[in-house]
Parts: C-alpha cells; structure tokens; sequence
C-alpha cells in the first residue's frame, strides 16, 4: 500500500471538509501545496496542521523548541528544491562550497517534480535528483523558512556568514548562517474570487493535479478545468490520465491572442509538440476560449458550474473544479531581505544577483518562464554563489541563452493570458475574497488600500498571510501588496521566542 497525504486519503474516503471557516462555511483542499491553509485541521493531536504536507500515518508529537535547536554554517544556502534551487545547489556544491537546501515539503523536487516520498520520481527529475544526491549538498526537506536576517554577522561565530535564516519543523528550529544566499523559493497559483469559489471540490487547477500526484484518486469524478495559461493543458490530461472525465476545459483568453502566442511558440516547436501532445491527453473534451467560470454551486461541495462568455450563459454538472489563473512569484523572503521587486518579481541581473549583495535569485520568484529557464537561471545563480561564475565559458553563454529564449516566451505569455477585466464583474457583493478571515467583497470595497483593508476587516492577517487574497485584491482594486514581516508562515509560539532570543 503507497503512502498518501492525509489530503489525498481524506479525498479518497469521501471525506471532502476538512473544516469550517470563522463562519461556519464547508472548506476543502485549494492549494494542495501548503500555501493556503485551507486545509489546517487537528493531525495526531496537534492542531492547525495542513493536510496537503502531512503524510499519512505520521506521527507529530509536541516538542520543546529549547530542546529541538539546530545550528548550521554554509558558504550557500539555497532556499526551495524545485528546479531552479536543485540546479543551484547542485552547482554551487560541485564548485566546492559548502551547501545546505532548505525546503518544507517531504522530498525535493517542486511542484512540478512532486512525488510521494518512496515513490521514484517522475522521469524528468531522475536525473537532476541523482546529481543533487551525489553533489555534497546537505537537503534539509520539512523545513519551512520563518525569518530571514541580511545582517547576521555580528551574532555568527564568523563575520563572513552575513545572512541568517531560520527555518522550523514541527516546533524544532534550525539556524542557518550563510555567506550567500540563492532565494529559489518557486510560485503559488493566482486565485481569482467568484460566488461559490470556496465550496469543497473548488480547487486550483495545480492543486488538483498536486492531490492527484499525492495519491486522490479522482477516478469517476467529472471534472471542469478553467482559469488560464498553459498549465491547464497538462492539469486537464493528467486528471484524464487519472481516471477524471474532463468535461471542459475553459480558457479566458481570446481565440485571437492564442493564435498571437501559437505565432511566438513557433519559435519553440518542442512546446508546440507537447501543447498537441497535452491536448490530445484530454480529447475529445471541448476547449473552448474566451470563456471562464461565473459561479459555483452546491451545498456542502461544488455540484456545477456556470460558466459565461460575456454573452451567454451555460451551467454544467461537475464535482471538481480546477480553477487557476497562471502563477505568482513566490518572492515574500526576497522582499524580506530587502530585495527589489518590479510588479511582483525579484530583480535580479545577469549572474542572478539581486539588488542586495550576495542574495541570488533563481526560477520563479524572478518571474514564470517555465522549467528550461528556472533550470538554467539556478545553474547561473549557484556557480555565481560558489564564485564560480566565468560569463566568458561556452557552458555560461550557452546558459544565458537559454534564460533568454526562456524569458521572451515568458513576456508573451504574460500579454497573452493576462485576466481580463470582465472576471472582476463575477464578484458580487456577497463573494467571500479573503478565504481565511471570510471577509466579503461589501465589507472591503471602501478601503483605500491594502493596509486599511487588513486594519479594518482583517483581510490579509490570516494564516496565509495575504499569498492568496492579496493577488486577488491587487487585481480588483489596483492594490499593492502590504508590507513583508515575519514570521513568514505561521510558526509556533516557542519557535518565535527562541528567535527573539537569538537575534536580540
């Protein structure tokens, strides 16, 4: 028997609430990465756990953080194992520097490499996995990222650990000083609110195929997959492939900006192929354009869909909705370190380095370009933390190259699947846009801001700290994000005060 995430086996019992909101609203698994926390509930005893992180059967006693503090000095420490900070720590530790990666979910590999723990990894990772193994890193997977110092000379047992990071894991705190610092933290999806999006069986359009990865069996399930961007392609496929009868794939794009991105993947006639070849995983369900979802209905989880074109209306039976709107950078611990961001990405300049010395970035955080250039942009910002880096080597330029090519395809596909303003008008006064807080759109309309918004109605202050409304507020109202503190995630009491301890 294969082990699951409590998610996935809840799911595959029926069980589809895993808890009530402050108000008493049904709410299921969204995310299925860890980022939401809809899916918090009591695990072995211990409350607020996320079902989508645990495994299981696991066993999480309470512990002492006095007793559960670990110290670690490193020349590189890379933050996230997706692709981009396996390439950089992979790099960094082959040029000999010492290297330590941190990430909070079971194994490495990301998102898109996400495997069960004892499972082989998918075929496109193997490779990359096998390099980090045998590089010298030390992987230090569970680990959450809680706080982060650019200043943490002074409390080092050397001056040339300038960074500190600490990262937690069940209440045990890890210390890590670090001369340098690769921030390859990925991104979360862009959740747009409408009525009826917090029913149990709404999911992102990753998070569907994060839980299918992680065991749920989503066989028999009729499935609407809409939203926007190129994942919907391979999340409507894979739940194809996993047993899901796909009975519509709804793209908010127009027909004409598809036919503009087509022209500009010409260019890349690998995507092209694997585009046709995703399609063909889900055919011969309809993919229809310009259209998106308006409403959901049911009682205790989703039970249909009312989609529109702007014109017309149709309603379809369903029992799971994956819905996303493309990617956010995941760049809160760069802002955190005082790192420049331009409309939600780190700045970073051609070894990878951001506008504060000796913080790499690498991937998404800088961005969604997709894997080859997250790949290649790790390569860079690893040699460059390790000193490594040499602009004038065929294997650099050829690199470079490739974030290049990576990053142009990129700008289209921002252009191209960009939400369309129409996708505001679904939201009714009555529309729940902070999930953690339930705090309706009536209740916040009136905000001149972010800041006023969270002082007033609580928006943005529950356990996901704003990663889900607050995109979703910056689209409705043209609001920035609010300020960056920590801690990061939520973390437990003991940790905290052990923190204050250390840097005071």
């Amino acid at each position: 028997m294969r082990e699951l995430t409590v998610a996935a086996a809840l799911e595959n019992a029926g069980r589809s609430i895993l808890r009530r909101s402050v108000s008493g609203e049904p709410r299921g698994v969204l995310c299925a990465m860890g980022v939401c926390f809809e899916c918090r509930m009591d695990i072995g005893g211990v409350p607020h756990r996320r079902a989508c992180m645990e495994m299981e059967g696991s066993r999480r006693p309470a512990v002492d953080p006095r007793e559960q503090v670990d110290e670690v000095e490193c020349d590189v420490a890379v933050v996230g194992a997706g692709p981009a900070g396996i390439a950089a720590a992979c790099r960094a530790a082959e040029a000999g520097a010492r290297t330590v990666l941190l990430d909070e979910n079971p194994a490495p590999g990301g998102q898109i490499h996400r495997h069960l723990p004892g499972q082989p990894a998918p075929e496109g990772a193997r490779a990359w996995l096998d390099r980090l193994a045998a590089s010298g890193a030390e992987v230090r997977s569970g680990w959450s990222v809680v706080d982060a110092d650019a200043d943490a000379a002074a409390e080092s047992s050397s001056p040339r650990f300038r960074f500190g990071l600490f990262a937690e894991d069940d209440g045990a705190l890890l210390s890590v000083r670090a001369s340098r610092v690769v921030v390859a933290t990925g991104a979360r999806e862009l959740f747009l609110p409408f009525p009826g999006w917090t029913l149990p069986g709404v999911m992102g359009a990753g998070g569907a195929q994060a839980m299918a990865k992680m065991g749920a069996d989503f066989r028999g399930r009729s499935a609407v997959v809409a939203g926007s961007g190129p994942l919907l392609l391979p999340v409507a496929a894979y739940l194809e492939k996993a047993g899901a009868e796909v009975a519509l794939v709804a793209e908010q794009a127009g027909l004409l900006g598809l036919a503009r991105f087509a022209a500009e993947l010409s260019l890349f006639p690998g995507k092209l192929l694997e585009a046709a070849r995703y399609r063909g995983g889900f055919f011969p369900a309809p993919y229809r354009t310009g259209t998106w979802i308006a409403q959901a209905h049911g009682r205790e989880r989703v039970e249909a869909v009312t989609l529109t074109d702007g014109r017309d209306d149709f309603t379809l039976d369903c029992d799971l909705a994956a819905v996303g709107y493309g990617l956010v950078p995941n760049a809160e611990l760069a802002r955190l370190l005082s790192c420049e961001t331009v409309r939600g990405a780190v700045v970073a300049d051609t070894a990878q380095e951001t506008s504060v010395p000796g913080v790499f970035a690498a991937g998404e955080p800088c961005g969604v370009a997709g894997l080859d250039t997250a790949i290649a942009e790790g390569e860079i910002a690893g040699l460059a933390a390790a000193g490594r880096l040499d602009g004038g080597t065929a294997e650099v330029r050829r690199l470079s190259r490739a974030r290049a090519r990576g990053r142009r395809l990129a700008a289209a596909m921002e252009s191209v699947f960009r939400p369309r303003a129409e996708l505001a008008a679904a939201v009714r006064a009555d529309t729940i846009v902070c999930r953690c807080e339930d705090v309706r759109l009536s209740s916040i309309a009136r905000a001149a801001g972010a800041r006023e918004a969270k002082l007033a109605t609580r928006a943005g202050m529950g356990p996901c700290q704003g990663r889900v409304c607050g995109p979703a507020l910056e689209f409705l109202f043209g609001w920035d994000s609010d300020t960056v503190r920590p801690p990061l995630k939520p973390a437990a009491l003991g940790s905290l005060a052990m923190m204050t301890e250390d840097s005071a």
